[in-house]
């Protein structure tokens, strides 16, 4: 298999380094080879947070390039403009719903653009899931993240079983069954 390459952004305390370590998992119990980097930067403050996954047969270095991203999952829509450079023309950018705003628009020196999703699409693939609304449904909006993976899960390779395995495996254990379901409702809307 040729080198899959994945950036996970989001904002700090979306579960983006544990999307990270899930998509990492699966891609190494698949029998692949699995290298991962992140970038934590202000997570602690809310900001933003960047993983890169890569897996393939043999895989070198951990930091994926400018245009060469296959998939971009970003948990917040100002995240996903700031990092779609890195994705390939042929590539998918899976966006969740949601608008944060960072430091510099809560103190008034900029502006929270309004028109982030149609800029985006002028010149990627889109797809967009209003994780929060789903995971509302399961009566926690903790596993966003587990619902936008579930999500843009058919966009890679693996089973679904797969992921459920890893997922059992990563999350704490009071929460599998809930981000069993997360994972599955994210799977099942077909919006794409």
């Amino acid at each position: 298999m040729k080198t899959f390459n994945v950036l996970i952004v989001g904002v700090g305390g979306q579960g983006t380094l544990l999307t990270s370590r899930i998509i990492g998992k699966t891609a190494l119990n698949n029998g692949l080879d699995v290298k991962m980097s992140e970038v934590h930067g202000m997570a602690q403050r809310g900001g933003s947070v960047v993983t890169f996954v890569r897996f393939g047969d043999y895989v070198i270095e951990p930091v994926v390039e400018i245009g060469e991203a296959d998939v971009i999952i970003s948990f917040e829509q100002l995240e996903a403009l700031r990092y779609a450079h890195y994705l390939k023309k042929d590539g998918v950018l899976i966006v969740n719903n949601c608008r944060i705003k960072p430091m510099s628009v809560l103190t008034g020196a900029s502006e929270y653009p309004n028109d982030v999703l149609s800029t985006l699409r002028q010149e990627h693939k889109v797809c967009v899931i209003d994780a929060l609304e789903v995971a509302k449904t399961l009566n926690n909006p903790k596993v966003v993240n587990t619902v936008v993976l579930g999500f843009a899960s058919k966009h890679f390779d693996f089973d679904k079983q797969s992921w459920i395995d890893v997922i059992k495996e990563t999350v704490p254990q009071k929460t599998i069954e809930l981000n069993i379901q997360a994972f599955n409702a994210g799977y099942d809307i077909t919006n794409d």
